[in-house]
C-alpha cells in the first residue's frame, strides 16, 4: 500500500467539482481510496479517518489538497497527474455571455438582461462579501452558504429591507420563486399554498407531501435557519409573510422553523393572524397550538402541515381509514422487526442530511428513547458535539456546519454518511438506522442507488454476526424529480429498508423498533414550545420587520421564474437551465487569492 499526496497553494475549486474530481480518481486503475479536499483543519481530520493521512502536509483552508492510497508508486502516481486534467474539465455552459463567465457577480448582472436574483454558494468565509455585492447590483439574494457569522447575517438582511430586496439565508438550502426550484428544491406543481420556511428540508417535506396529495406551491421563500432567533429577530420570514400575504396566487400560507425565540414568535404569529389568510404553524420539534388567534392554525409534524394547508386552501382531505391503514401497517412492521433483534440489540442511530427532518424526528423519539444524544437536541434530548461517536441512542445531522466546512453537503456527497452507516451498523447494540431520502434538483442524482449497495453491505454483515439489521427511510421528494420517488423508493426496499411516507412516520416506526415497543402513541412532540401570541411584545411586530409594505421589486419577483446570477456550485447553474431559467455562472475566485490580512485591507478601503 502506498499514500501519496500533494498540494496545491490557493487553488480554490467549489466543491461539486472536486467531488467529482474524487470519484474519478476512486475508479483509476490500483486506486484504493482518494481524497480531494479544501485544506481546512475538519477536512484534513476527516482524510485521515479514512485512512488518507497527508502526513507532514501544511495546508491552509484555501490550499486545495489530494491523497491517494493505492496500490503501487507507479499506480499513486499516475493518480496524482491526472487531477490537474481532471480539475479542467467544463461543468456546464456559462450560460449568457456566449461561454464567457466574469470573475463578479455585479459584472455579471449586467450581463445578463433583467438579473433579479443572485444564488450564491461560495465558501462561508466569502460569502458575507458576495452576497453585499449582490444587493449593490440591485439583486434580491439567495445565500445558500453556510458558515456565515450571524452580525453578517443581521447586517445584509437590515441591508436588504432597507432596500426593499428579499434576502433569503445566510443557510437557505431552498426556494420556489415564480415556477423556478432554487438550490435543492423540489418539482412540484403549481398551486394556493404558499410557505415561508427556516428550514430547507422541512420546506421540501411540506412541498412534497402537498404535491403528493394532489396540492400544489404559489411561492416557498427560504429565511436560514438563524431567522427565528433573538439576534435576528424573524426580518427575513416577517418580510416572507408579508408578501405572500398581498400575493394573489396565495390562500394559505405555512410557516415553517425549528422552535423559534419566544418573543420573535410571539410577534410573528400576532402578524400571522392579522394577515387575512389561513396560516398554518410548523413550529417543529414543540407540539400545535392553535390559539394563535383566528386564522392560525397549529401542527405537529411536517406532514400534519401540508395535509392541513390542503385542507385550508379547499383540497380534498385523506380519508380517516387511509391514516388508520398506515398507523397500522408500521405497527406490523415494527412487531417483524423486533422479533429478529437480538437480546443485544437496543439502540436507534439516525444519521440524517437534513436539520429540520433530524430534530422532528428527535422531537418525537425523546420521550420514548433515553438516554437520546443528537446535535439537533429537542425536548429531553442530550446535546451531542456530531463529528464524535456516537453514543445509546443518537440522531445526528450531518448537514451541520461541523460537518459542511470545505465540503459537500450530504445530499451530494453521500460518501460521509456511507462511512459513518458503516460504522454505526458495526455496533451490535445497534438494532435500527434511521435515514432520510432527499430528492429533487442539484442534490444527488441517485441516492437510493449510493446508499444501497452500503445498506446490503451492512445488512449483511449483521446477519453474519447472528444479528438482525432494520433500517427505516423516508423519501421527500416526488416523482417529477430528476432522481423519480417511486424509483428510489423501490431501490431502497429491495435493500431491505422500511421505507415510510413521511419524516414523522419514519421516525415512529424507528422508535417502535429501538423501544421494542409497536405502539405510535409512545411518541409525540415534546412538551414547551412556544404558544403562539405569548411573550410581552407580541401585539407588535418583530422589530424592524413587518412595518411597511413589500416594494415594487420583491412584489415583481414573485410574477415570473427570476433570472438568475449563479455565484458557487455549477450544478445550481446547470439545474436552473434544465428548467428553462435564464442563468450566467460567475467564474468566481476568492478575493485577494484568499488571503486573511489581504481582504481586510481590501474591506477597509471599501
Amino acid at each position: 500500500m502506498v499514500i501519496r499526496s500533494a498540494i496545491r497553494a490557493s487553488a480554490y475549486y467549489d466543491s461539486v467539482t472536486l467531488m467529482r474530481a474524487q470519484q474519478a480518481l476512486r475508479v483509476m486503475p490500483g486506486i484504493e481510496e482518494a481524497g480531494v479536499v479544501m485544506g481546512t483543519a475538519a477536512n484534513l481530520d476527516l482524510l485521515r479517518q479514512a485512512g488518507l493521512d497527508p502526513g507532514g502536509l501544511v495546508a491552509r483552508p484555501n490550499d486545495l489538497v489530494v491523497v491517494v492510497r493505492g496500490d503501487t508508486e507507479e499506480h499513486a502516481g499516475a493518480a496524482l497527474g491526472a487531477l490537474d486534467a481532471l480539475l479542467a474539465q467544463p461543468a456546464g455552459a456559462g450560460g449568457a455571455g456566449e461561454g464567457y463567465r466574469p470573475r463578479t457577480v455585479s459584472a455579471a448582472a449586467r450581463l445578463l438582461p433583467g438579473a433579479s436574483l443572485a444564488l450564491i454558494s461560495v465558501p462561508g468565509r466569502f460569502a458575507a462579501g458576495a452576497a453585499r455585492e449582490a444587493l449593490d447590483a440591485g439583486l434580491h439574494v439567495m445565500l445558500f452558504s453556510d458558515n456565515v457569522s450571524i452580525e453578517d447575517e443581521v447586517r445584509l438582511k437590515q441591508l436588504a429591507r432597507a432596500r426593499g430586496r428579499l434576502m433569503m439565508g445566510p443557510d437557505c438550502g431552498t426556494a420556489l420563486i415564480g415556477g423556478a426550484a432554487l438550490g435543492f428544491a423540489n418539482r412540484v406543481r403549481r398551486g394556493p399554498i404558499g410557505l415561508v420556511a427556516a428550514s430547507g428540508t422541512g420546506l421540501q417535506e411540506v412541498a412534497t407531501i402537498v404535491h403528493r396529495r394532489g396540492g400544489g406551491i404559489s411561492h416557498a421563500i427560504g429565511t436560514g435557519g438563524r431567522d427565528l432567533s433573538a439576534r435576528v429577530g424573524g426580518i427575513a420570514m416577517s418580510r416572507g409573510l408579508a408578501l405572500l400575504g398581498r400575493d394573489p396566487a396565495t390562500a394559505v400560507v405555512v410557516l415553517v422553523s425549528k422552535p423559534p425565540d419566544r418573543e420573535v414568535a410571539g410577534r410573528l404569529l400576532a402578524q400571522a393572524a392579522a394577515l387575512g389568510k389561513p396560516v398554518v404553524l410548523a413550529f417543529v420539534g414543540g407540539p400545535p397550538d392553535s390559539t394563535g388567534g383566528a386564522g392560525a392554525y397549529g401542527a405537529a409534524t411536517l406532514e400534519e402541515a401540508g395535509m392541513l394547508a390542503l385542507r385550508l386552501a379547499g383540497g380534498a382531505a385523506r380519508g380517516r381509514g387511509e391514516l388508520d391503514a398506515g398507523r397500522e401497517g408500521a405497527v406490523r412492521r415494527a412487531r417483524d422487526a423486533i422479533a429478529r433483534l437480538a437480546p443485544s440489540q437496543r439502540y436507534l442511530r439516525g444519521l440524517y442530511s437534513g436539520g429540520t427532518l433530524c430534530g422532528e424526528s428527535v422531537g418525537l423519539l425523546q420521550a420514548a428513547l433515553r438516554p437520546l444524544y443528537s446535535n439537533v437536541p429537542v425536548g429531553a434530548a442530550r446535546a451531542h458535539e456530531g463529528v464524535g461517536p456516537s453514543r445509546a441512542h443518537t440522531v445526528l445531522d450531518l448537514g451541520d456546519d461541523a460537518f459542511t466546512v470545505g465540503r459537500l453537503h450530504p445530499m451530494l456527497d453521500m460518501t460521509l454518511r456511507i462511512q459513518r452507516l458503516g460504522q454505526e451498523a458495526a455496533d451490535p447494540e445497534v438494532a435500527v438506522v434511521l435515514l432520510d431520502v432527499l430528492l429533487g434538483e442539484g442534490v444527488h442524482p441517485d441516492p437510493a442507488g449510493a446508499l444501497a449497495p452500503a445498506i446490503e453491505a451492512a445488512r449483511e454483515a449483521a446477519a453474519r454476526e447472528g444479528r438482525s439489521l432494520a433500517v427505516v427511510a423516508s423519501v421527500c421528494g416526488t416523482d417529477d424529480d430528476p432522481q423519480q420517488r417511486a424509483r428510489q423508493v423501490a431501490r431502497l426496499e429491495a435493500a431491505g429498508v422500511l421505507v415510510e411516507e413521511s419524516n414523522a412516520r419514519a421516525a415512529v416506526l424507528a422508535g417502535m423498533i429501538a423501544a421494542r415497543v409497536a405502539d405510535p402513541a409512545a411518541f409525540r412532540a415534546p412538551a414547551g414550545a412556544v404558544s403562539p401570541g405569548a411573550g410581552p411584545e407580541a401585539d407588535r411586530p418583530p422589530a424592524g420587520c413587518g412595518e411597511d409594505e413589500p416594494g415594487d421589486a420583491e412584489r415583481a419577483l414573485l410574477a415570473g421564474p427570476p433570472r438568475v446570477v449563479n455565484a458557487g456550485l455549477a450544478v445550481f447553474g446547470e439545474s436552473l437551465r434544465a428548467q428553462g431559467v435564464p442563468v450566467i455562472d460567475v467564474d468566481w475566485r476568492p478575493p485577494a487569492g484568499g488571503d486573511p490580512e489581504m481582504m481586510e485591507l481590501l474591506e477597509r478601503l471599501r
